[in-house]
């Protein structure tokens, strides 16, 4: 790392914590009246060391459409009546044909110059859940993510094998250039002359996910990704681990993470929002905000959203910012956020 990165990465720290300390009431989302919501949904794009400026104009008006869009695919779902589980798969699948977020269309490239994408959803009514890793033609992981929770008689299926399983249950496929843009290649070139300089702090932490509650009770959970440029040796985060970047539980909540993932893997997280839910009779805000304390303290860096059993939805983060919205019967028009001092929709 040269001594010019670190400089940087330490500002960028300082800054982080700054903003964290100024602004940490943004960050919280009031508990909502008592008349909770029929139906609700929260999205997340990815974390990063965000700033007021730091994305150009048409940038920001991009990410926070992106977001809108999604939004607005799983409020039709839950609007006429349809389950959590297709609700939060028809956000993600939006959020994955979109090049802006670092998941399907528009995921980072490996060290060799491939786009291995993971993604998991989960079911909180019955508790069943399926998760892909490193899979490489399927054109919305998501998809195939639910395909193994419903066709197979597995959790987690992972690269050759998550291929194979694609094509003989006839999901889209997509070749190697589908995938290819050239913003995300032009991050690998960086990464290969300087193995930090892939870090773009506007989109540091590359996911993608969905929290729902259907009209009728049931909560459900989706996450996809195309993980960190340059990534080696089969690497895997956090996404595609059930209990760790993706979980739901009817009555507690349902939960999607993002952030650098073996941190979030160490502390459970996505699970451990849900039982500080269960177990503590904290509320969604409070259990988001105490799991993003304990990543915090072992060093680790991102956010999360989370919704509860009566559709109060939460956000949860220790960066500088998260592209997040949200969506609900009592409120219908969507609401989005980027940075971290901006209010929290809710």
């Amino acid at each position: 790392m040269s001594v010019t990165t670190e400089i940087k990465m330490t500002l960028q720290t300082l800054r982080r914590f700054t903003v964290l300390a100024l602004f940490g009431v943004a960050l919280s989302t009031p508990a909502l009246a008592d008349d909770a919501p029929k139906w609700s949904l929260a999205v997340h794009g990815g974390a990063g060391v965000l700033e007021r400026g730091e994305l150009t104009p048409e940038k920001d008006k991009a990410f926070r459409a992106g977001l809108d869009a999604a939004l607005e695919a799983g409020a039709k779902v839950l609007k006429a009546g349809g389950s959590s589980l297709d609700a939060v798969e028809a956000a993600v699948r939006v959020l994955e044909d979109n090049p802006l977020f670092n998941a399907g269309k528009g995921a980072v490239f490996t060290a060799e110059g491939r786009n291995e994408l993971d993604a998991a959803i989960m079911d909180g009514a019955t508790l069943k859940a399926g998760a892909v890793a490193g899979v490489t033609r399927t054109r919305n992981p998501i998809s195939l993510a639910r395909a193994v929770m419903e066709k197979s008689p597995h959790v987690l299926l992972a690269r050759e094998g998550a291929d194979q399983f694609s094509k003989e249950k006839g999901l889209e496929q997509a070749p190697p250039e589908y995938f290819y843009t050239e913003e995300r290649w032009k991050q690998l070139l960086a990464w290969r002359k300087d193995h930090q300089a892939m870090l773009d702090p506007t989109h540091l932490f590359g996911t993608v996910g969905a929290v729902a509650l259907d009209q009728a009770g049931h909560v459900a959970a989706a996450t996809s990704t195309g993980g960190m440029t340059g990534k080696r040796w089969g690497r895997i985060g956090d996404s595609p681990i059930i209990g760790a970047g993706t979980y739901a539980r009817d009555g507690d909540c349902a939960v999607s993470a993002t952030g650098s993932g073996e941190y979030f893997i160490r502390e459970s997280a996505a699970r451990q929002v849900c039982d500080r839910i269960a177990w503590k009779g904290e509320t969604v805000q409070q259990a988001a905000d105490g799991t993003m304390a304990s990543i915090t303290k072992i060093g680790g860096d991102g956010g999360l959203i989370a919704i509860d059993g009566q559709g109060r939805a939460a956000f949860g983060m220790n960066d500088l910012g998260m592209y997040r919205g949200a969506i609900s019967s009592a409120a219908p028009t969507p609401r989005t956020a980027i940075y971290a001092d901006e209010p929290s929709p809710r």
